[in-house]
């Protein structure tokens, strides 16, 4: 960012104008939110106390000034200077160069605004830039990483040296070593790099975010815009953030200045562990607004561990497509609350594939940890040591059960591989947003394809000889037989009642349900017929359930659970 030149004298006025404000504030005094003792304000001369009128008339005295009482300056919260100073040689920067050619991402160039008085120039300078393109230059970035080990292991972010062709750590005692990269993860955004050192180096250890509450002090060290070894202080604003940057968001927020160049730096609680890796900010200048964002040690410290052991990550996989619990889903469940991940699916030939974990359970715990919404369970999941038993807790028919599970492992699973929609990266795989208007287009297989003289299926028509359709929940629903597998394109492999037609403005249409999709259950229970769909809704009714929970099917046999609201 180029620098902004101010004159002396605007500078002047601005220091001045600050202390101005001061010392009016000296003078008028300062309101404390804590009322007890009563002190007086800085440089502030402390008032007489009144003194209570005698009982008897007093032999007249003579009048005495009442001698000026200094209070002693309040010096602020404790220094930090000694924490700062064990750890800073622990820190270091990393400089990195990328070997790029000119015209990559080359776009128009920009050009000075109508009338500057350097737009000659500036036109000049950018024309002969886009003369010389072909060749090559080097780019050069720095960032922040800390050594965890004195043997020369360093952490840092995966973007500070992604795509680098030399990576140069820079010590805080001058020297300079070169380091190789280790092992990187993009799905938590960290890399470890490993130098060779003549002696060994001062290093930090990580500790435990998970005790760490909002309002604890914590302290950055790192290199924003190339000032090495700046220490910054604030508190922990936030826990469990998620700002979308990759399927294990766990962020730990924080008002501690971090800035472009502090990328990989550690954040410090005030025993001077690293309980996290300083990783992005939100931010409309590209300065410290006060919302920073860390990657927590209780994530870190595993994935550091695996890319130190194994130069790659080797995470826990479950096998199961989930999907939110929602409101409605929770109340068809019976469910107090909206909470845990309820299981849309499950992989065949996956860790559960043995019934272990069914279609419709809402995983509530695992591992002993609660699972409070969907996003929780692909990171527990993730975390967890590949081949571990775990014990995982499923609400199944109404009723709370513990069941065992042995986990296998992400990027060994053929299945999660074949999904092709990134979902493997949660160590079980889950919905994307728009999922519901494309998971049920027919597959490209031939029983996928309806054939050339099927009728409409956006009208809901079907072969002369299948059952009457039967109106339910704004549906009409009819057997799944020959020709309506042929009218819609439904796989072999899918079962239950086909939806031919859906009222517009239902609460089913409202839903996203359409013609072609299979019930395949209702509140767990399987549909052979439109009239045990029937016959289920008003059994839900006379319960007193508001909605009613369907497994529904695509053609293509992708399962997903909807909860529509019974008028």
């Amino acid at each position: 960012m180029a620098p902004t030149n101010r004159s002396p004298f605007r500078r002047t006025l601005a220091l001045v104008a600050s202390a101005a404000i001061l010392a009016h504030a000296g003078m008028n005094g300062v309101a404390f939110a804590q009322t007890a003792p009563q002190t007086t304000a800085p440089g502030v001369v402390a008032p007489v106390p009144a003194t209570p009128a005698p009982t008897q008339p007093a032999p007249a005295a003579p009048q005495q000034t009442a001698p000026i009482q200094a209070v002693a300056p309040n010096n602020g919260p404790a220094s930090v200077a000694d924490l700062a100073e064990g750890l800073l040689d622990a820190v270091v920067n990393i400089s990195t160069s990328q070997n790029v050619k000119d015209d990559e991402g080359a776009g128009p160039a920009p050009r000075a605004p109508d009338g500057s008085p350097f737009q000659e120039f500036f036109n000049d300078f950018f024309n002969k830039q886009q003369g010389n393109k072909g060749g090559n230059h080097n780019v050069s970035s720095l960032g922040s990483g800390f050594v965890i080990d004195p043997t020369g292991y360093i952490v840092t972010n995966n973007h500070v040296i992604e795509g680098a062709d030399d990576i140069e750590i820079n010590f805080a005692n001058g020297s300079k070593l070169k380091a190789k990269l280790i092992g990187t993860d993009t799905k938590t955004d960290l890399s470890v790099l490993k130098v060779e050192p003549k002696a060994p180096l001062k290093f930090v250890k990580f500790g435990d975010s998970s005790t760490m509450r909002i309002g604890d002090w914590v302290m950055a060290i790192g290199n924003p815009f190339g000032f090495g070894g700046s220490v910054t202080v604030g508190i922990i604003s936030g826990r469990g953030r998620n700002i979308n940057a990759g399927p294990y968001d766990n962020f730990i927020q924080t008002d501690a200045a971090i800035n472009k160049g502090n990328s990989g730096g550690p954040l410090f609680n005030m025993k001077g562990e690293v309980i996290g890796i300083n990783t992005a900010i939100i931010s409309p200048s590209g300065g410290s607004i006060g919302i920073g964002f860390s990657v927590p040690s209780e994530l870190a410290s595993g994935v550091v561990d695996q890319l130190r052991e194994y130069g790659e990550t080797r995470r826990g996989w479950l096998g199961v497509r989930i999907q939110p619990v929602t409101d409605d889903i929770a109340d068809s469940l019976g469910l107090d609350s909206a909470k845990g991940a309820l299981v849309a699916g499950v992989i065949k030939g996956g860790p559960v594939d043995d019934g272990s974990i069914k279609a419709g359970d809402v995983i509530l715990k695992f591992d002993g940890k609660t699972v409070s919404e969907m996003r929780d369970l692909p990171r527990v999941v993730a975390e967890s040591t590949v081949g571990k038993e775990v014990d995982v807790v499923v609400l199944r028919d109404g009723k709370e059960q513990t069941v065992k599970v042995k986990l296998g492992r992400l990027e060994d699973s053929d299945q999660a591989a074949a999904s092709g929609d990134g979902s493997q990266d949660d160590g079980v795989i889950t919905p994307d947003p728009g999922e519901d208007n494309d998971m049920d287009q027919p597959d490209s297989g031939d029983q996928a394809q309806p054939a050339p003289d099927a009728p409409d299926q956006h009208k809901g028509q079907v072969a002369p000889d299948a059952a009457t359709p039967k109106n339910v929940l704004g549906l009409s629903l009819s057997l799944l037989s020959a020709e309506t597998r042929k009218a819609f394109g439904i796989a072999e492999s899918v079962d239950g009642v086909v939806v031919t037609e859906v009222t517009p403005g239902s609460a089913s249409a409202e839903k996203g349900l359409k013609p072609g999709d299979v019930i395949v259950e209702v509140a767990q229970e399987f549909m052979k017929s439109p009239d045990a769909v029937a016959a289920k809704v008003q059994a839900l009714k006379q319960e007193g359930r508001r909605n009613a929970q369907l497994m529904i099917a695509s053609a293509n046999g992708d399962l997903r659970f909807v909860a529509v609201p019974m008028e």
